[in-house]
């Protein structure tokens, strides 16, 4: 059987245990830093999911509307110059 250094074993059982320290301590930070971003973008007062569609169906209804006006403008001048032609004859 073969003998073990008990020095040996000392330093691989702080080791062991340092590491698991290591890695709760990472663990912590983790954490801290992430709830530290989302109290930061909390105040921001940044716009949701939500209120972006919101805004942005809005906005495509708003451009197809003034397309629509943009089309019957130019369907109310083609139908105006004729008239203004005659008129100037």
């Amino acid at each position: 059987m073969a003998n073990t250094n008990p020095l040996l074993d000392d330093i691989a059982g702080l080791m062991t245990g340092a590491m698991g320290a290591a890695r709760a301590a990472g663990e912590e930070a983790k954490t801290a830093a992430q709830s530290r971003v989302r109290a930061l973008i909390a105040d921001m007062d940044l716009a949701g999911r939500d209120e972006v569609e919101a805004l942005k169906a809005l906005a495509t209804a708003a451009l197809e509307r003034v397309e629509a006006l943009e089309a019957r403008i130019e369907k109310l001048e083609a139908a105006a110059k004729p008239k203004k032609a005659r008129a100037e004859e």
